[in-house]
C-alpha cells in the first residue's frame, strides 16, 4: 500500500474512533469492537491516572502502552506527543510537567483534534496545546522539546525514517525519546505478518526490533533501549484471525510471542560530534 493510501486509511479509522466516543461509545479499531479484556489496549492506565482525565480521553485511547508511566518527565519541561489522539497522554503529561511546563499533542485527524480540545477544556489544564499536522513534518522549531512520547503511532507511518529524523530535530540536545510502540521479533512470511499486524495495530507496519534500533541510530540517537511491556500470544488473536478467515493453528508456531508492545528509549546527544580535521592547521597547537 502506498504511503498516501496508508495515511488516508489511518485518518479514516481514527476519525471514526473519535466520532464513536463523541457519540457516546468507545473507540475500536478492528472489524469488531474490542472487548474490555483486549490484551493490547486494556488496563494500560491505573485508577489514579484515569481519575485525572475526562472519561472521553480514556475511551478514545488506541494505545498499546503507557508512555507517561515509564517516561521521565520533570517539572518545567516541554513534552510532545506524536499522534496524540483524544489527548490522554498529553493531559497526563501536562500534570507531570506542571504549570511552568508545556505539553503539546500532534495529530492529523480533525475529529481526534476536536475531541482532544474538548477534553482539554474539561480538564481545566492551561499548559496544553494540540497541533494539527503529521508526525513526518512536526510543526515545531529545532531544539524546542525536552521529551517526545508516542503511544502506538509510529508503527502506522509509511516513512518511519522521516518521523525519527523529525523527532531528533525538534528535541533539545540531551532530549529524550520515550515511546510505546508495537515491535516484531525476527522475520516472518509477509502474509502472516500482514494478518497479525491487522489485529495488533489496526493499520500497522510494526518494525522488527533490530530495524527499529538501526533507524534510531541513523537518525542520530544514542543510548537506545527497548523494554517489552506486553508480549502477545497466538491465543490473544485467535478470535480475530479466525473471523478474518485465517487458519490460526497453521501459523501458530510462526506467530506466538513474535509481536510485542515495547517501551523504546533513546537520547539526542548533548553535544554534536566535532567535525574531522581536514587541514594541517586544524591539528596544530
Amino acid at each position: 500500500m502506498a504511503g498516501t493510501d496508508i495515511k488516508e486509511v489511518v485518518k479514516e479509522k481514527y476519525g471514526q474512533a473519535a466520532l464513536r466516543v463523541t457519540n457516546g461509545g468507545s473507540s475500536c479499531c478492528g472489524a469488531t469492537p474490542r472487548l474490555s479484556a483486549d490484551p493490547i489496549t486494556s488496563n494500560l492506565y491505573n485508577t489514579s491516572q484515569t481519575q485525572q482525565i475526562p472519561e472521553e480521553a480514556l475511551l478514545a485511547s488506541l494505545g498499546c502502552g503507557n508512555p507517561t508511566a515509564l517516561a521521565q518527565l520533570n517539572p518545567g519541561e516541554t513534552v510532545l506527543d506524536l499522534g496524540s489522539g483524544g489527548g490522554i497522554d498529553v493531559l497526563l503529561s501536562a500534570r507531570r510537567v506542571g504549570a511552568k511546563g508545556k505539553a503539546y499533542g500532534l495529530d492529523m485527524t480533525d475529529e481526534m483534534l476536536a475531541l482532544a480540545n474538548e477534553n482539554k477544556r474539561k480538564s481545566g489544564l492551561e499548559n496544553v496545546e494540540f497541533l494539527r499536522g503529521e508526525i513526518e513534518r512536526i510543526p515545531l522549531p529545532d531544539n524546542s522539546v525536552d521529551v517526545i512520547i508516542s503511544n502506538c503511532v509510529i508503527n502506522l507511518s509509511a516513512d518511519k525514517d522521516k518521523v525519527l529524523k523529525e523527532a531528533f530535530r525538534v528535541l533539545k540536545p540531551g532530549g529524550r525519546f520515550a515511546v510505546s510502540d508495537v515491535v516484531t521479533r525476527g522475520a516472518m512470511a509477509p502474509e502472516i505478518r500482514s494478518s497479525v499486524l491487522l489485529w495488533v495495530g489496526c493499520v500497522a507496519g510494526a518494525m522488527e526490533e533490530n530495524e527499529y534500533r538501526a533507524k534510531l541510530i541513523s537518525a542520530g540517537f544514542e543510548n537506545i533501549t527497548m523494554e517489552p511491556t506486553r508480549i502477545y500470544r497466538i491465543e490473544d488473536a485467535r478470535e480475530f484471525l479466525s473471523t478474518a478467515g485465517v487458519d490460526v493453528d497453521a501459523i501458530a508456531s510462526q506467530v506466538d510471542e513474535k509481536f510485542m508492545s515495547a517501551f523504546v528509549r533513546a537520547v539526542k546527544p548533548s553535544h554534536q560530534k566535532a567535525a574531522p580535521c581536514c587541514a594541517p592547521e586544524c591539528c596544530n597547537g
